[in-house]
């Protein structure tokens, strides 16, 4: 049996691969488990990641159609899923200590959409789109999506998303600051590659320190940021690869990192 999450390094790029086509990729416990794994291996052997998905879409959110037994027939409680599996994903993708980025193609629904745009980089097809389905089944957005669209797109067109439920096709998704790149369908995977090799060669710890102080910044005051970028900064310049980066600045060569 073919694994739901396929993982692959290249380059100093792990690619983890979601891998279910047959429901266009949906989560479930084991998935998301597999994904946290496949997380960890990368962030202990890679120095960038891509998340993308296998077959016509990236990910169609949560698998509402796994059958259930008898004695479990009864109301069950969905926050207990979100405090057990899915909420420590998305903690663990916050604070890896390397960036990772997501290569969308088709539909990023529900907790897919939310997992596609906790990356650093998010790279979509042009026939992508992003839907908050949670109204349309009677729950409220997860995978930090009450927290990951207002800070992009703003209040107004968060709550657009989340009551309405409309999709949002890439282009759009684009002009709203909510994506980085558009790209034609065939060129997503290799797109974010791309970039993903551009940032594996880069000084891997210092990366992991801006990735730290974006998302602590979000949630703090100014001075309390300023503090943050001065004890992150002296761990930075401690590093072989700022050493290595002065050197080469001043002797006019590429910087060669080494990720330490």
């Amino acid at each position: 049996m073919a694994s739901m999450v396929e993982y692959e390094i290249t380059d100093n790029v792990a690619t983890i691969r979601l891998n279910d086509p047959a429901t266009l990729n949906a989560l479930s416990d084991s998935v998301v488990l597999a994904l946290d794994d496949a997380f960890r291996r990368a962030a202990a052997e890679a120095r960038a990641a891509v998340l993308c998905g296998a077959g016509r879409g990236f990910c169609s959110g949560w698998n509402l159609t796994t059958p259930r037994d008898a004695e479990n027939a009864g109301p069950i409680d969905v926050g207990l899923t979100l405090e057990r599996h899915v909420n420590p994903l998305m903690l663990h993708l916050r604070d890896l200590p390397i960036p990772w980025l997501s290569a969308v193609h088709g539909a990023a629904a529900g907790a897919g959409a939310s997992l596609a745009l906790a990356a650093d980089l998010i790279v979509a097809g042009e026939s992508a789109y992003f839907l908050q389905a949670f109204r349309r089944i009677g729950l409220v957005p997860d995978a930090g999506a009450t927290w990951l669209l207002p800070q992009a797109v703003g209040r107004v067109r968060a709550m657009e998303l989340m009551l309405l439920g409309d999709r949002l096709p890439a282009p759009q998704a684009l002009v709203w600051g909510l994506i980085n790149r558009v790209v034609p369908d065939a060129d997503v995977l290799q797109t974010t590659l791309a970039l993903a090799r551009d940032l594996a060669a880069g000084p891997t710890r210092t990366l992991g320190m801006i990735r730290q102080a974006a998302w602590t910044g979000a949630q703090q005051s100014f001075a309390t940021s300023l503090d943050t970028e001065r004890t992150l900064q002296t761990e930075a310049g401690f590093t072989e690869d700022f050493a290595e980066g002065v050197s080469a600045f001043v002797h006019k060569r590429q910087a060669k990192f080494n990720g330490r």
